[in-house]
C-alpha cells in the first residue's frame, strides 16, 4: 500500500472553534468539506484527545474559519500546536462572535461558516462531525485560500501528529559532511523545517541566513520551541 496517494487528495487550512458559556477553543484543521447544498452541510475530522473534540461534544456546534495564504506560521502554530487548555489561543487575534455564540477567528480568514451538529461518526482516532450551516460569509474576496499543498510546500508546515492526514516520515539519511553548503535543521517539536535557502520571512529573517546565524533568542516560527529543540537533517 502506497499511502502517498493520499497526498494527491485536495485539503485546506482552518481553524475550527468551538464550545460555550465563556469556554471556548480553536484548532488547525484540514479536513473539512461539504457534504450537501440543500440543506447546506459540512462535515469536520477533530482527534479525539484534542481540547477542541471535547468542546464540540458539549456544544454541539462548530465555526470553520477558511485561512488565507499570508496566514503567518506563528497563528498556524498557535492553533495548531498549542493546546488550548494551557494557553487562550485567542489572545491577540481578531474573532467575533457568531449566531451560534462561538467565536468566529477573522484573522486572515478569507470566509467563515457556523453550523449545529446533526451527526456525528466515529472513526477510530477521530470523530466526524457533521454540521447543517446556519451562517456563512465571505470576510476577505481579494484573498486565495491557503490549500494545504501551499502550506506543504511554501510555507515549509507539517501535520501535527494529532491530524487525520499526519504520517510518520522515515528517518532522514545521514548528512553530507561538507562544511561549504548550508544545512537545513527540522524542529523535534513540531517537525517544522528551517531552510537557510528561504530564511524566515515572517520571523524577519532573510533567505540565505544560515541556522547557525540565526539569533540566540530565534524560535521555531510554528510552535514557538528555542534553537536547542533543532537537529540537522541534510545538506544542501
Amino acid at each position: 500500500m502506497n499511502k502517498g496517494a493520499f497526498y494527491k487528495l485536495s485539503y485546506g487550512l482552518y481553524v475550527v472553534t468551538a464550545g460555550e458559556e465563556g469556554k471556548f477553543n480553536g484548532q488547525i484543521a484540514n479536513t473539512v468539506f461539504q457534504v450537501t447544498s440543500e440543506p447546506p452541510t459540512v462535515a469536520v475530522s477533530i482527534n479525539k484527545q484534542n481540547y477542541t473534540h471535547e468542546c464540540i461534544q458539549s456544544s454541539r456546534r462548530f465555526a470553520v474559519s477558511i485561512l488565507e495564504e499570508a496566514t503567518p506560521m506563528t497563528m498556524i502554530g498557535r492553533f495548531g500546536f498549542k493546546c488550548g487548555r494551557d494557553i487562550n489561543k485567542f489572545d491577540g487575534i481578531q474573532v467575533r462572535t457568531g449566531k451560534t455564540g462561538v467565536p468566529i477567528v477573522t484573522s486572515h480568514s478569507v470566509a467563515f461558516i457556523e453550523a449545529e451538529v446533526t451527526g456525528q461518526m466515529d472513526c477510530g482516532t477521530h470523530t466526524i462531525f457533521l454540521g447543517k450551516v446556519v451562517e456563512c460569509d465571505i470576510l476577505d474576496a481579494t484573498a486565495e485560500p491557503m490549500t494545504y499543498a501551499y502550506y506543504h510546500k511554501v510555507k515549509g508546515g507539517k501535520s501535527p501528529k494529532n491530524a487525520p492526514t499526519y504520517q510518520k516520515e522515515a528517518p532522514s539519511a545521514e548528512p553530507s559532511a561538507s562544511p561549504e553548503k548550508a544545512s537545513r535543521y527540522t524542529c523535534t517539536v513540531c517537525g517544522y523545517i528551517y531552510d537557510p535557502e528561504k530564511g524566515d520571512p515572517d520571523g524577519k529573517i532573510k533567505p540565505g541566513t544560515r541556522f547557525e546565524d540565526l539569533p540566540a533568542d530565534w524560535v521555531c516560527p510554528v510552535c514557538g520551541a528555542g534553537k536547542d529543540k533543532f537537529e540537522i537533517v541534510s545538506a544542501q
